[in-house]
């Protein structure tokens, strides 16, 4: 459960680090920090994309806990260091969404209440986006404002071949069909964040790009394939819910959208579509921005924590 650290992603100082038991009892891990300057501001709950893992925030947590904010985090299950349920490691896999949330309420409760100071703010990228919405309606939310980056409302026109139709189709019938935990169509355990930088989906920052890929040259047990069926097939699902008119008039929680301009793994057009539609909500388009927009370039960065600072009241001398 140890963090992995290497010379250009150093772990930050002072974590501490373990396992909680998820919904069902397995095995999760976390990481939590103190801040390390004051007013002390609280704490950010930090949730990942797919694929992600805690070491990949290194930079992320360092930028929070200069601001005043102590952080909690932790990897989701089937990727990073916590428990897999499929006997290849590589497939991501999950049958409902639902379970993620479940996660969160053990996390919350286990992990973050009883050590870490409030008020609490969710920050999530993609699939973390996406599960924070879902969760953004609960009654007695712990959660005073969340912040988003390029949440996952919809999977890109690109990415779904502008066929959305089918894929949903094929994706419903390939789990009545018992392939479930089959990779979906072209799937395999080639790494996500391995290929070539040339061409990719998720950051133009060349520097970052590699130094998230050395995380899984010397930790490949972090990395993580394409999807499963099954995963897709609870993706598209959890967008349908999230995106329904009748769901997004139930919320009530203050939430900070960021689009990325040049996103091709989720859709750009949904996450301003719904930014419009929020009782206490708005969005910010970072354009040129891919859609890792935390791992992105410096002045992609600047422009998302100049908003972080605004909304969240942090004096900008924090940056």
């Amino acid at each position: 459960m140890e963090l992995k650290s290497q010379a250009k992603n150093p772990v930050p100082s002072g974590p501490v680090v373990g396992a909680f038991r998820g919904y069902d009892g397995q095995p999760l891990r976390f990481a939590r920090w103190d801040a390390t300057q004051g007013p002390r501001r609280g704490t950010v709950c930090l949730f990942h994309g797919r694929s992600e893992f805690i070491e990949k925030y290194f930079e992320t947590v360092a930028d929070l806990r200069r601001r005043g904010f102590a952080v909690a985090t932790f990897d989701w299950r089937g990727q990073g260091a916590s428990y897999r349920s499929l006997d290849n490691f590589r497939k991501g896999h999950i049958n409902d969404f639902s379970e993620y949330e479940r996660d969160v309420l053990r996390f919350m409760k286990d992990v973050v209440l009883p050590d870490c100071p409030p008020p609490y703010i969710a920050l999530a990228h993609s699939m973390g986006g996406n599960v924070m919405m879902r969760m953004a309606s609960m009654q007695g939310s712990w959660f005073e404002r969340m912040v988003l980056a390029a949440p996952m409302i919809a999977i890109s026109e690109e990415e779904l071949r502008h066929r959305r139709r089918l894929v949903r189709l094929y994706a419903e019938l390939s789990v009545l069909a018992g392939l479930s935990t089959s990779y979906i169509y072209g799937g395999s355990d080639a790494i996500v964040g391995t290929e070539r930088f040339e061409g990719n989906p998720l950051t133009s920052d060349r520097e970052r790009w590699s130094r998230n890929k050395a995380i899984i040259e010397v930790a490949p047990q972090l990395g993580l394939g394409s999807p499963t069926n099954g995963w897709l097939r609870a993706a598209l699902r959890s967008c349908a819910k999230i995106s329904n008119p009748d769901y997004i008039r139930r919320i009530n929680l203050p939430i900070l959208m960021f689009a990325a301009g040049e996103d091709t793994v989720v859709s750009t057009r949904a996450i301003e579509e719904l930014g419009v539609r929020l009782k206490m909500g708005s969005h910010i388009l970072i354009a040129g921005s891919r859609h890792e927009i935390l791992q992105e370039q410096d002045r992609f960065r600047q422009k998302f924590w100049a908003a972080f600072d605004a909304y969240l009241g942090v004096a900008s001398a924090a940056a």
